[in-house]
């Protein structure tokens, strides 16, 4: 298990002695406070329960994403000149395909 899997409060070992997270990267042991890398192999002590990453800000829904987006694609219509239209249709393309959605 990584330090970032763990947390806060987690007790783990680490290269032979027992250690506590009391940050994203630190731990506090017998030697007082440490810097953990991301790269080292923990093993937990007792039951540890993963830390769950969410997402900042929260999800947001399809439906109002290809609202907002449709909105934010017939303004750029209006904006773009004549010659560049194409372009424009062809970003859309892209942006709809990134997210699953067809065209």
């Amino acid at each position: 298990m990584k330090i970032h899997q763990l947390p806060q409060g987690a007790r783990f070992e680490y290269e032979g002695e027992e250690y506590v997270k009391t940050g994203p990267m630190l731990a506090t042991g017998k030697g007082g406070v440490r810097l953990i890398p991301k790269y080292a192999v923990l093993k937990p002590v007792g039951e540890v329960e993963a830390a769950r990453e969410t997402p900042k800000g929260g999800a947001i829904a399809r439906e109002k994403l290809l609202a907002a987006f449709a909105t934010f694609y017939a303004e750029c219509q209006s904006l773009v000149p004549e010659e560049r239209q194409s372009e424009l249709r062809s970003a859309r393309v892209r942006f709809l395909e990134a997210i699953g959605q067809a065209a």
